[in-house]
């Protein structure tokens, strides 16, 4: 029994590789039609008692503002293009200051994020950690850096309810993300630290001095031809 038992879980590790792999492979080309958070903040908002919803559309890379790119480029992940998956300079720098914050402040590089949002849940733990860092590697490995990039826009939570480039500037804007002005993305880049608590359409006074640092940042940011 414990044989059968042991060869069983080698075979479900063997097949939940295999399809991770082959998962990340057809979205490489597809577009994602969902991910776990999506569903994750559906439930919640259902259980809660709210109106729940998803906005999310999705367009190709073409049709996102290069001032999009720029902006979550320069706010999240500014040596994206240069780096495979991990900057270890800023997890270094993160863990040194976060023995003495409050409230530890995060390394996440776009790669990590769109690991996460794409193929895991929201909430922290050491095992989501060693997942993450496998999906990142996975990614790094299968697609190439505008395809990350792509699909992190469209993907990524931009508001209550509101997922990816398009919809937030349907809902916030009343525009398309192919449209987006300079001022409007950096403060979509302002808020996803915390989507849900800040808002692009109703800017804190925070917020817009994080639109400030962004506009100024975005003159640095270049985008491959």
């Amino acid at each position: 029994m414990i044989r059968k038992a042991l060869r069983f879980i080698k075979w479900l590790i063997l097949g939940l590789f295999a399809f991770s792999i082959l998962l990340t492979g057809c979205y490489r080309f597809i577009p994602v039609p969902v991910t776990p958070l999506m569903v994750i903040r559906y439930v919640q908002q259902t259980v809660s008692g709210e109106k729940a919803r998803i906005r999310h559309r999705w367009v190709p890379a073409e049709k996102i503002s290069d001032n999009l790119k720029r902006a979550v480029i320069a706010s999240e992940d500014q040596l994206f293009f240069e780096h495979r998956g991990f900057d270890f300079n800023q997890i270094k720098k993160a863990t040194q200051e976060n023995k003495r914050r409050r409230r530890p402040r995060g390394a996440s590089t776009i790669s990590q994020q769109t690991a996460k949002n794409v193929f895991l849940w929201p909430k922290s733990s050491w095992v989501r950690k060693g997942l993450e860092v496998y999906f990142t590697v996975l990614i790094e490995v299968l697609w190439d850096k505008e395809r990350i990039l792509e699909v992190y826009l469209n993907s990524i939570e931009m508001g209550k309810g509101i997922y990816g480039a398009e919809a937030v500037a349907r809902e916030h804007f009343k525009t398309s993300a192919a449209k987006l002005t300079r001022a409007q993305a950096a403060l979509i880049a302002a808020t996803l630290p915390n989507p849900v608590r800040f808002s692009s359409k109703n800017p804190s006074a925070y917020i817009l001095r994080r639109q400030g640092e962004i506009l100024t940042q975005m003159y640095y940011i270049a985008l491959p031809e």
